[in-house]
């Protein structure tokens, strides 16, 4: 059974150079890579977010810890089987990215592959990724009350190109609650990271 723990402390700590270089030694043991990121980087990032929601971990970190993850999805991503394709990004009128950033990294580090818009996305932009990245997710996030009703708005606009039904749509973000993911006609909220990649992953099987 190989040791992933030297990984798992390098993530955990944010130390990318290391994460890199033991990222790099394993693919050159032909460890098994669907292993490595299920067995190691998912479970680093989890640990991550568990300290980052027990104060004990604060932005720095977890800044610093999504970079040592990808540091190693980089070198993974390129020859590692994928679940599916996300598209995911702040909704318009939010500049937030702190908790987007993190599911991002979480979904790559469930074998997603991930098109990350950014900030500030208008439903057109991700209309125009869908189409061109092939995506079967929308994955969006509002940390402001006011910005809530853009999702609403980017789910209409699916709508209306004709698209909704090729898409499914997961929200997440502070002022987010299931009971507003079912008013909008959401597939799916998560209040956290991790959930997120269980249920993008549910949503696909579905």
């Amino acid at each position: 059974m190989q040791n992933f723990q030297p990984l798992f402390d390098a993530i955990v700590s944010g130390n990318a150079a290391e994460a890199r270089t033991l990222t790099q030694k394993y693919i050159a043991e032909n460890v098994n890579q669907e292993l490595l990121v299920k067995d190691c980087i998912i479970p680093a990032m989890s640990e991550v977010g568990r300290r980052f929601e027990c104060n004990e971990y604060f932005v720095p970190e977890l800044l610093l810890a999504n970079r040592a993850m990808k540091e190693c999805m980089k070198l993974l991503s390129s020859s590692g089987p994928k679940v599916g394709r996300v598209v995911i990004g702040t909704v318009k009128g939010d500049l937030h990215d702190i908790g987007k950033n993190l599911v991002a990294a979480m979904l790559e580090g469930g074998g997603f592959e991930v098109v990350d818009l950014g900030v500030n996305v208008a439903p057109e932009k991700f209309i125009e990724a869908v189409k061109a990245k092939n995506a079967q997710i929308v994955a969006m996030s509002a940390l402001l009350t006011t910005t809530m009703t853009a999702m609403q708005a980017t789910i209409d606009a699916f709508k209306q190109a004709g698209l909704r039904d090729q898409v499914k749509f997961l929200i997440g973000g502070a002022p987010i609650t299931q009971k507003y993911a079912d008013e909008i006609g959401a597939d799916g909220y998560s209040d956290n990271a991790v959930g997120a990649v269980s249920l993008a992953q549910k949503v696909l099987s579905r």
